[in-house]
């Protein structure tokens, strides 16, 4: 029993991983690959992954949205996760960094489930809903540009059956939420996001200290 969060240093979450992270061998390459990028800080842990894969299971989750692909981790792990019909509705903006994607989500067997929209995340998620797809996903990770939180959120929940959840990574953003004396517009963003959050009776939400601080928020 404990009434607190337990710390991890290194040699404990190693063991976190040894006995409960099943990274492919695919995975674990794609984040060898991305840890040459000068932005490797930007892509999710292994237990993040997992996480997001089991959140998908137990959602028994078809449609899916990525809003921030990088170089493919967490679109890799959520198709994965999905039946063979399922689908991930990747945004992202980078050709360079989705192109490392591409190649593991071929690599993997999961491209014919991921559709890559290479444009501004926002207009995607418009369209989509111009299109007819509100009430449709049942899952949306959300880990692009912080100051856009809010409004990748707000589509979210639209697009979101009742029962869906939205994930939204980096909702400790380093600590940084905690230092006064940074007032940098993505963590002013972060911290006004997880205040507004708080008060928001369209969702349930649990934040987890799993990787830099995830946010679950389940649509009512």
């Amino acid at each position: 029993m404990s009434n607190s969060t337990i710390g991890l240093n290194d040699d404990l979450r190693n063991y976190l991983l040894s006995v409960s992270c099943r990274e492919s061998k695919t995975l674990k390459d794609l984040r060898k690959e991305t840890l040459i990028l000068k932005e490797a800080q930007m892509q999710i842990s292994p237990e993040q992954g997992s996480f997001l894969a089991f959140l998908v299971k137990v959602l028994k989750a078809k449609k899916t949205l990525d809003i921030g692909v990088f170089t493919g981790y967490s679109s890799l792990v959520v198709a994965d996760a999905l039946p063979d019909d399922g689908v991930v509705i990747a945004c992202d903006t980078s050709e360079e960094w989705t192109n490392i994607a591409r190649k593991y989500w071929k690599l993997a067997g999961v491209n014919n489930k991921i559709q890559l929209k290479l444009a501004p995340a926002i207009e995607t998620l418009d369209k989509l809903i111009e299109n007819g797809c509100k009430g449709t996903f049942d899952f949306s990770f959300i880990d692009a540009d912080k100051i856009n939180y809010q409004n990748y959120l707000e589509r979210s929940l639209i697009l979101l059956k009742p029962g869906g959840v939205v994930a939204i990574d980096n909702v400790l953003w380093g600590g940084k939420v905690l230092d006064s004396q940074d007032n940098e517009p993505a963590t002013r963003a972060i911290r006004i996001f997880n205040e507004k959050l708080k008060g928001d009776e369209r969702v349930l939400i649990s934040m987890v200290p799993i990787g830099d601080g995830l946010t679950l928020a389940f649509k009512k």
